[in-house]
């Protein structure tokens, strides 16, 4: 009797375990349940959120999307499946990894990089491409050689060129306006070049800037417009009113960097990252 009694408790305690595993499941967030896959899989349906979530991207770079607001910034660009992207000087790749699988099916990633035997960095993004071919195996590299060397595509045919706080190190080397010149060729009349760069407050000048990283976005529209583009959109998507701009070692002093180590380290990861402008412009069509 004790055995059918304990054979009876344990199909009990057997079913009531299933049915908390299944509420579980039913309410945990889609981005626990997307990471326990060991591998990403992409298609044409794959949206942005989707691929936010997904185990290809890790931890740390999930952690900085509440800063960085990629979905909200690639769609005010007017990011759509079926374009062809130029991604310029992608670092370690953090956009990247959403742009590749997000055009895979139905679009073209290209991204710029330098002669990865010259660079340590771009040889280190050369690898990352390598090492992941289900996500980044369609990704197209546009060898560049600043700023003489500068062919981002073929004539006319991007459909949106894309930097990501970059403008500052392009202003210090002295070929920002190459870079523009560039992009523009590359876009399509009525192409998008969209812009996010770190923000100075303004009457700072081209000096402090280029030392802090931090640039004028008076000074940044001027100089893509000179370059023939028209300002179409900004957002303040990726402000951060907290972020005071007046620390010891410029930006950097933010996060991800930290550059000033554990000295004032929890005020900085209060602060966040950068207070950064949005900009959003168009090649004009021709008549």
């Amino acid at each position: 009797m004790k055995f059918a009694q304990n054979i009876t408790r344990c199909k009990g305690l057997l079913k009531a375990l299933t049915l908390a595993i299944l509420v579980l499941a039913s309410v945990m967030p889609p981005t626990v349940l997307a990471n326990d896959s060991e591998k990403a899989t992409f298609n044409s349906t794959t949206t942005l959120q989707t691929i936010l979530s997904s185990s290809h991207r890790s931890v740390a770079n999930r952690d900085r999307d509440k800063y960085r607001h990629p979905a909200q910034t690639l769609e005010f660009f007017g990011l759509r499946p079926n374009m062809t992207v130029v991604e310029l000087w992608p670092g370690g790749g953090w956009y990247t990894e959403i742009l590749a699988p997000f055009l895979a099916s139905k679009g073209l990633l290209i991204v710029t990089n330098l002669t990865p035997s010259t660079s340590k960095p771009a040889l280190a993004f050369q690898e990352k491409l390598a090492a992941n071919p289900e996500v980044f195996g369609k990704v197209k590299v546009a060898q560049i050689n600043p700023p003489n060397e500068l062919t981002l595509a073929p004539d006319n045919s991007v459909d949106i060129v894309v930097t990501f706080r970059n403008i500052h190190n392009w202003v210090k080397a002295g070929y920002d306006e190459q870079v523009y010149a560039a992009a523009y060729k590359a876009l399509k009349p009525g192409g998008i070049l969209g812009v996010e760069e770190h923000r100075a407050l303004e009457g700072t000048s081209l000096e402090e800037s280029i030392k802090t990283g931090y640039m004028s976005e008076a000074g940044v529209i001027a100089a893509v417009e000179k370059a023939g583009f028209k300002l179409v959109g900004k957002s303040e998507i990726n402000a951060n009113p907290k972020d005071t701009k007046d620390y010891p070692g410029g930006v950097w002093t933010l996060p991800p960097t930290l550059s000033q180590g554990q000295k004032d380290r929890q005020r900085f990861l209060t602060i966040g990252e950068s207070d950064r402008m949005t900009l959003k412009f168009i090649k004009p069509k021709t008549s």
